[in-house]
Protein backbone atom coordinates (compact mmCIF):
# COMPACT_ATOMS: atom_id res chain seq x y z
CA UNK A 1 0.00 0.00 0.00
CA UNK A 2 1.30 3.43 -0.91
CA UNK A 3 1.09 6.25 1.59
CA UNK A 4 -0.75 8.44 -0.88
CA UNK A 5 -3.71 6.01 -0.75
CA UNK A 6 -4.05 6.30 3.02
CA UNK A 7 -6.47 9.29 3.04
CA UNK A 8 -8.80 7.45 0.63
CA UNK A 9 -8.70 4.30 2.77
CA UNK A 10 -9.55 6.37 5.84
CA UNK A 11 -12.50 7.92 3.97
CA UNK A 12 -13.63 4.44 2.93
CA UNK A 13 -13.38 3.35 6.58
CA UNK A 14 -15.70 6.26 7.43
CA UNK A 15 -18.23 5.04 4.85
CA UNK A 16 -18.11 1.60 6.48
CA UNK A 17 -18.94 3.14 9.88
CA UNK A 18 -22.30 4.47 8.64
CA UNK A 19 -24.17 1.16 8.98
CA UNK A 20 -22.94 0.33 12.49
CA UNK A 21 -23.71 3.86 13.74
CA UNK A 22 -27.28 3.64 12.42
CA UNK A 23 -27.84 0.15 13.86
CA UNK A 24 -26.44 1.16 17.24
CA UNK A 25 -28.72 4.20 17.36
CA UNK A 26 -31.77 2.13 16.42
CA UNK A 27 -30.91 -0.44 19.10
CA UNK A 28 -30.40 2.36 21.65
CA UNK A 29 -26.69 1.75 22.19
CA UNK A 30 -26.00 5.47 22.19
CA UNK A 31 -22.65 5.35 23.98
CA UNK A 32 -21.14 3.01 21.40
CA UNK A 33 -22.79 4.97 18.57
CA UNK A 34 -21.30 8.17 20.02
CA UNK A 35 -17.86 6.59 20.16
CA UNK A 36 -18.07 5.42 16.51
CA UNK A 37 -19.38 8.81 15.38
CA UNK A 38 -16.49 10.50 17.19
CA UNK A 39 -14.01 8.08 15.57
CA UNK A 40 -15.52 8.95 12.19
CA UNK A 41 -15.03 12.65 12.96
CA UNK A 42 -11.41 12.10 13.97
CA UNK A 43 -10.81 10.03 10.84
CA UNK A 44 -12.12 12.94 8.76
CA UNK A 45 -9.62 15.27 10.40
CA UNK A 46 -6.82 12.72 9.94
CA UNK A 47 -7.41 12.08 6.23
CA UNK A 48 -7.65 15.82 5.60
CA UNK A 49 -4.40 16.43 7.46
CA UNK A 50 -2.55 13.66 5.59
CA UNK A 51 -3.84 14.79 2.22
CA UNK A 52 -2.76 18.40 2.81
CA UNK A 53 0.47 17.73 4.72
CA UNK A 54 1.91 15.21 2.27
CA UNK A 55 0.12 16.26 -0.91
CA UNK A 56 -1.72 12.93 -1.04
CA UNK A 57 -4.66 14.35 -2.91
CA UNK A 58 -6.54 12.75 -5.77
CA UNK A 59 -9.74 13.17 -7.75
CA UNK A 60 -11.08 10.03 -6.04
CA UNK A 61 -10.29 11.53 -2.64
CA UNK A 62 -11.97 14.80 -3.57
CA UNK A 63 -15.16 12.81 -4.18
CA UNK A 64 -14.82 10.10 -1.51
CA UNK A 65 -14.08 12.38 1.46
CA UNK A 66 -17.16 14.63 1.22
CA UNK A 67 -19.29 11.63 0.20
CA UNK A 68 -18.26 9.78 3.36
CA UNK A 69 -19.08 12.83 5.48
CA UNK A 70 -22.42 13.33 3.77
CA UNK A 71 -23.44 9.67 4.06
CA UNK A 72 -22.68 9.64 7.76
CA UNK A 73 -24.50 12.91 8.44
CA UNK A 74 -27.56 12.10 6.33
CA UNK A 75 -27.84 8.62 7.83
CA UNK A 76 -27.61 9.91 11.40
CA UNK A 77 -30.04 12.78 10.78
CA UNK A 78 -32.60 10.44 9.23
CA UNK A 79 -32.14 7.92 12.04
CA UNK A 80 -32.39 10.54 14.79
CA UNK A 81 -35.46 11.98 13.06
CA UNK A 82 -37.00 8.49 12.90
CA UNK A 83 -36.32 8.10 16.64
CA UNK A 84 -37.93 11.54 17.28
CA UNK A 85 -34.62 12.76 18.73
CA UNK A 86 -34.48 15.50 16.07
CA UNK A 87 -37.47 17.42 14.71
CA UNK A 88 -38.58 16.16 11.32
CA UNK A 89 -38.66 19.72 9.94
CA UNK A 90 -34.92 20.00 10.67
CA UNK A 91 -34.21 16.65 9.02
CA UNK A 92 -36.24 17.82 6.01
CA UNK A 93 -34.27 21.10 5.86
CA UNK A 94 -30.92 19.27 6.00
CA UNK A 95 -31.96 16.76 3.34
CA UNK A 96 -33.59 19.47 1.21
CA UNK A 97 -30.40 21.54 1.20
CA UNK A 98 -28.35 18.54 0.13
CA UNK A 99 -30.81 17.65 -2.62
CA UNK A 100 -30.79 21.22 -3.94
CA UNK A 101 -26.98 21.23 -4.00
CA UNK A 102 -26.75 17.84 -5.73
CA UNK A 103 -29.41 18.83 -8.29
CA UNK A 104 -27.62 22.10 -8.98
CA UNK A 105 -24.24 20.43 -9.41
CA UNK A 106 -25.67 17.76 -11.72
CA UNK A 107 -27.57 20.34 -13.78
CA UNK A 108 -24.47 22.53 -14.06
CA UNK A 109 -22.33 19.56 -15.06
CA UNK A 110 -24.80 18.37 -17.70
CA UNK A 111 -25.34 21.86 -19.14
CA UNK A 112 -21.89 23.42 -18.90
CA UNK A 113 -19.36 20.66 -18.16
CA UNK A 114 -16.94 19.77 -15.38
CA UNK A 115 -16.54 21.89 -12.28
CA UNK A 116 -14.36 22.09 -9.19
CA UNK A 117 -16.52 21.90 -6.08
CA UNK A 118 -15.26 24.12 -3.28
CA UNK A 119 -17.10 24.28 0.02
CA UNK A 120 -17.95 27.80 1.13
CA UNK A 121 -17.20 29.12 4.62
CA UNK A 122 -20.89 28.98 5.58
CA UNK A 123 -21.01 25.37 4.33
CA UNK A 124 -18.07 24.46 6.56
CA UNK A 125 -19.76 26.17 9.50
CA UNK A 126 -22.98 24.30 8.67
CA UNK A 127 -21.19 20.94 8.58
CA UNK A 128 -19.54 21.67 11.94
CA UNK A 129 -22.91 22.69 13.40
CA UNK A 130 -24.61 19.56 12.04
CA UNK A 131 -21.90 17.35 13.52
CA UNK A 132 -22.07 19.21 16.83
CA UNK A 133 -25.83 18.73 17.02
CA UNK A 134 -25.57 15.00 16.30
CA UNK A 135 -22.93 14.60 19.00
CA UNK A 136 -25.02 16.62 21.47
CA UNK A 137 -28.22 14.67 20.75
CA UNK A 138 -26.53 11.28 21.06
CA UNK A 139 -24.74 12.46 24.22
CA UNK A 140 -28.09 13.69 25.59
CA UNK A 141 -29.76 10.35 24.87
CA UNK A 142 -27.06 8.03 26.16
CA UNK A 143 -24.57 9.73 28.44
CA UNK A 144 -25.90 12.81 30.21
CA UNK A 145 -29.07 14.84 29.75
CA UNK A 146 -28.25 18.21 28.24
CA UNK A 147 -31.85 19.27 27.85
CA UNK A 148 -33.48 21.97 25.78
CA UNK A 149 -31.15 24.69 27.10
CA UNK A 150 -28.38 23.17 24.96
CA UNK A 151 -30.23 21.36 22.21
CA UNK A 152 -32.64 24.13 21.16
CA UNK A 153 -29.92 26.71 20.39
CA UNK A 154 -27.88 24.07 18.54
CA UNK A 155 -30.95 23.12 16.52
CA UNK A 156 -31.52 26.78 15.67
CA UNK A 157 -27.90 27.22 14.57
CA UNK A 158 -28.16 24.15 12.31
CA UNK A 159 -31.38 25.46 10.76
CA UNK A 160 -29.97 28.94 10.11
CA UNK A 161 -26.66 27.69 8.70
CA UNK A 162 -28.43 25.04 6.61
CA UNK A 163 -30.67 27.63 4.97
CA UNK A 164 -27.82 30.14 4.56
CA UNK A 165 -25.56 27.49 3.04
CA UNK A 166 -28.26 26.30 0.64
CA UNK A 167 -29.05 29.85 -0.48
CA UNK A 168 -25.33 30.55 -0.80
CA UNK A 169 -24.80 27.56 -3.07
CA UNK A 170 -27.78 28.53 -5.21
CA UNK A 171 -26.22 31.97 -5.62
CA UNK A 172 -22.74 30.61 -6.42
CA UNK A 173 -23.92 28.05 -8.97
CA UNK A 174 -26.48 30.45 -10.41
CA UNK A 175 -23.76 33.05 -11.07
CA UNK A 176 -21.45 30.40 -12.55
CA UNK A 177 -24.21 29.12 -14.82
CA UNK A 178 -25.13 32.65 -15.88
CA UNK A 179 -21.48 33.45 -16.75
CA UNK A 180 -20.99 30.11 -18.51
CA UNK A 181 -24.21 30.56 -20.47
CA UNK A 182 -23.28 34.07 -21.58
CA UNK A 183 -19.80 33.13 -22.85
CA UNK A 184 -20.75 31.18 -25.99
CA UNK A 185 -23.45 33.70 -26.96
CA UNK A 186 -20.95 36.54 -26.82
CA UNK A 187 -18.60 34.63 -29.10
CA UNK A 188 -21.45 33.77 -31.48
CA UNK A 189 -22.55 37.43 -31.62
CA UNK A 190 -19.03 38.60 -32.44
CA UNK A 191 -18.61 35.96 -35.15
CA UNK A 192 -22.06 36.47 -36.68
Amino acid sequence: MKGRNLPNLISLFRVLLVGPVVVLLLEQHEQTALALFAIAGLSDALDGYLAKRYGWTSRAGAILDPLADKLLLVATYVTLGWLAALPLWLVAAVLGRDLVIVAGVVAYHLRFGPFQPQPSLISKINTAAQIGLVLAVIFDRGVYRLGAAWLTPLTDVVLVTTVASGVGYIGIWGRRAWRAGRGPRRVARRCG
